[in-house]
């Protein structure tokens, strides 16, 4: 189990709204934007938007994912 944490209120509440719309709890929200900040800190010379996605990609199971195919090898 967590450890309780004091956050700003504003965060709380935009953490609360952001939660609402990506079907995520709070805590799992702001569990979300942590990882999202440490994986942007380790990679800086990527776009935010572009580790976000990667990360979402990674989290897919691989039953839906796509083979990737080469230009040159497709029909």
């Amino acid at each position: 189990m967590g450890m309780p944490v004091r956050i700003d209120d504003a965060l709380y509440e935009l953490a609360r709204s952001e939660a609402k719309v990506e079907h995520r709890t709070i805590a799992g929200q702001i569990e979300y934007w942590a990882m999202v900040g440490r994986a942007s800190l380790d990679n800086p010379d990527l776009p935010v938007s572009f580790v976000a996605e990667s990360l979402a990609s990674m989290r897919e199971p691989r039953k839906q994912t796509t083979p990737f195919v080469p230009r040159s090898q497709r029909a």
